[in-house]
């Protein structure tokens, strides 16, 4: 069984076809395919990672438009890549997994849907995602506004906001894309700034009709500019992950660059004063853009650092007393990224719950499974996200050991759980290298769950973890005596 039907869902419904598995459902809460790139559709929704790489390995696609794919286009290509491989009979939409329970005695997992409807499978594949529910904040008030309040997630289509006055609360990657689309058409745009990112600079540019009829025809080319920018944006982990020194090398070049990228258009020097981020670059998330600062340049367009005290029924009223009059609030407050699995309930062995076997952290091996939890596998999970490159292509490095594993459970005809003292080795290793990047130099960040732990990121290269993907070792498993019924099936 598979949850989600997002780069990882479908991902793992091509590779257990390839594993010759074809007992298998993808179950889907929503009524299509895409994830994250079905759920936000706000004005100007891209990837910050150049199109070639962002895109499944055996699944090329030779006719991106530009350098960085827009949401319309990923979505295409998801669609696209589930006929192509003919997933969509395995799919079944508007089924929300609510609760997985482990059946000891049977050796399988229950499944219970929304409207309580259970099954059955051997295994489990989690590909929920960790940008799939929207991160609401607890601001005094937020409920007695009188205008339109949506999530940048949950973007509301039929609402015109010409002529408006609109909030737009926060300054992340979701915000430089939409807030310039904003400004374009309200009468007036106040951006509440918490913490001030970096922003560089977007290399962002149309692909010539040549090259696509040319990578249509030579699918090879295609491959090698793919594995050029994949180097490319791998050094770029030397920034997060490298020797101290280097680190701070080039935090120092980040820095001067975006430095300069603001001044170059941003003239008021107050103004760039409270644009010029407080952290080490890499702490947050780095982004890119080349109208961010152009847009909070504008006459129209207010930046508000002041924090924000309540929302009242016309507006947002900030520490130093102003009321800031509003007709919509836009949240692009991102991610509940560190409530890894929720809101789905996850019962292991004995009954053991999920959240309570990882109430002193969220340990893993791999990020991929999980001691006491037979026979599930995590796509996107704990210790996994990057910072510089492809999460595709970590998708795709757990989906080859995840199949080995399956692979091996099915060859003993029992399921396999993750032995306890790898787990704890693993978790201990992750929490070391962590603590020596960039993500613990001290600001507060996504990636930080509310207690300060870093479960989130993954403290090496991708390379790295290809190569520790690479190659299963089946003596970090052990198995499980119950009645095991097969594959990864529904019934």
């Amino acid at each position: 069984m598979v949850i989600g039907a997002g780069f990882g869902g479908l991902g793992a419904g091509v590779a257990l076809q390839r594993a010759g598995i074809d007992r298998f459902a993808i179950l889907e809460a929503s009524d299509a395919v895409g994830g994250t790139w079905r759920d936000n559709t706000y004005p100007g929704c891209a990837c910050d990672i150049p199109s070639h790489l962002y895109s499944f390995s055996f699944a090329q696609n030779p006719d991106w438009s530009r350098s960085y794919p827009a949401q319309p286009e990923i979505e295409a290509y998801l669609e696209r890549t589930t006929d192509a491989f003919g997933l969509r009979r395995h799919i079944r939409f508007g089924a929300e997994v609510t609760e997985l329970h482990w059946d000891d005695g049977a050796g399988e997992w229950r499944i219970v849907l929304g409207g309580g409807e259970e099954l059955r499978a051997a295994a489990v594949i989690s590909a929920t995602g960790g940008l799939s529910r929207p991160s609401i904040p607890d601001i005094p008030g937020l409920g007695s506004f009188a205008g339109t309040t949506f999530h940048s997630a949950r973007w509301r289509h039929d609402h015109d906001l010409a002529g408006e006055r609109v909030g737009v609360i926060g300054t992340g990657a979701s915000a430089i894309q939409l807030v310039p689309q904003v400004a374009q058409v309200a009468a007036r745009t106040t951006v509440f700034q918490r913490s001030a990112p970096w922003v560089l600079p977007r290399d962002d540019r149309p692909t010539p009709p040549w090259r696509r009829r040319l990578y249509a025809r030579a699918p090879w080319l295609q491959r090698l500019h793919r594995w050029r920018v994949y180097a490319r944006q791998e050094l770029l982990a030397l920034a997060f992950v490298g020797p101290p020194r280097l680190q701070r090398r080039i935090a120092a070049g980040i820095e001067q660059a975006g430095r300069a990228e603001m001044a170059e258009h941003i003239d008021d020097p107050a103004l760039r004063a409270r644009l010029v981020p407080a952290h080490q670059p890499g702490c947050k998330r780095l982004l890119i853009a080349n109208d961010w600062y152009p847009t909070l340049a504008r006459d129209d367009v207010d930046l508000v650092s002041e924090p924000i005290v309540e929302v009242v029924p016309t507006g947002m009223r900030t520490s130093d007393g102003t009321l800031h009059e509003l007709n919509t609030i836009v949240l692009a407050t991102g991610f509940t990224a560190t409530e890894f699995l929720a809101p789905m309930r996850v019962h292991g062995r004995g009954g053991v719950e999920l959240t309570r076997h990882w109430h002193d952290g969220a340990s893993t091996h791999l990020g991929v499974v999980v001691s006491g939890f037979p026979n599930l596998f995590l796509l996107v999970g704990p210790g996994t996200a990057l910072g510089h490159n492809s999460i595709v292509f970590m998708i795709e490095a757990q989906l080859r050991w995840a199949m080995a594993a399956l692979h091996e459970s099915r060859r003993r005809g029992v399921p396999l759980e993750l032995r306890p003292d790898v787990e704890r080795a693993s978790y201990a290793e992750q929490q070391r290298r962590v603590a020596r990047t960039v993500w613990s130099s001290g600001c507060a960040s996504w990636y930080r769950s509310a207690d300060g732990r870093i479960d989130t990121v993954w403290p090496g290269t991708t390379i790295e973890y290809w190569w520790r993907t690479r190659r299963f070792d089946p003596g970090v498993l052990r198995e499980v005596p119950t009645g095991f019924g097969g594959a990864a099936s529904a019934r």
